[in-house]
């Protein structure tokens, strides 16, 4: 049965990252990703809530499983990063890429670390 929720939650987070990179990617005239980086905080921060949440027994394998691993693993791309990353180098944008580096980094742990504190206080 995990599969299946892995499985609809990834049905669920592969067009939302789509449609949110495209979205906030449309808003910037800059060459940095900034519709990846979105995406990829927004599932930082959502992973660090169900982690906290699961810590506290609020949250059950099946909602991982739906959530954690279907949701936030299909929403969030590591390899979307990397090449877009790789592209910026390539390209001469060697700033933005190290930026881009530096900046996911530092943004996706503070977002799951502030997702596992928040579900913290509210979960206990």
């Amino acid at each position: 049965m995990n599969w299946l929720l892995v499985l609809l939650g990834g049905a669920v987070g592969a067009p939302m990252r789509y449609l949110t990179d495209r979205a906030v990617q449309a808003r910037h005239d800059t060459v940095f990703p900034w519709g990846t980086f979105a995406v990829n905080v927004a599932g930082s921060l959502i992973l660090g809530v169900l982690a906290g949440a699961a810590l506290s027994g609020a949250v059950g394998p099946g909602i991982w499983s739906l959530l954690g691993t279907g949701f936030c693993g299909a929403l969030t791309t590591y390899s979307t990063f990397s090449y877009e990353t790789l592209r910026l180098a390539e390209t001469g944008a060697v700033l933005f890429a190290v930026a881009n580096i530096a900046a996911s980094i530092v943004a996706g742990l503070a977002a799951v670390f502030a997702g596992l504190t928040l579900a913290q206080t509210i979960f206990g």
